[in-house]
């Protein structure tokens, strides 16, 4: 029960996520286009990673996304960014996802 009310807060979190500063939203983006570019491609459309075109994102929850970005995936090449991206900005970032930036 304790784990079920956990993802549906952290789901409510990403949904509600208040949107960073607008400088540090210039960051963002900038670490988004080249960080995260240098392996989904520079128009995020595929590389050594997956896309990350909103039509490549649908299937997958907020939460699961934003955890990629913080924590990483163990045993692949995605890094965790967690020590450079709050849970906050990184479920900014995945709307801009959505909304295809």
């Amino acid at each position: 029960m304790a784990a079920a009310m956990a993802t549906v807060a952290a789901g409510w979190a990403a949904d509600h996520a208040v949107a960073p500063p607008a400088p540090r939203q210039s960051e963002l983006l900038y670490l988004l286009r080249q960080d995260c570019g240098s392996c989904h491609g520079l128009t995020l459309k595929g590389g050594l990673g997956p896309p990350l075109l909103p039509e490549a994102l649908a299937a997958r929850s907020d939460e699961d996304l934003v955890a990629a970005i913080v924590e990483g995936r163990p045993g692949t090449p995605m890094p965790p960014w967690g020590f450079e991206i709050s849970r906050d900005e990184a479920a900014w970032l995945v709307r801009r996802l959505r909304e295809g930036l």
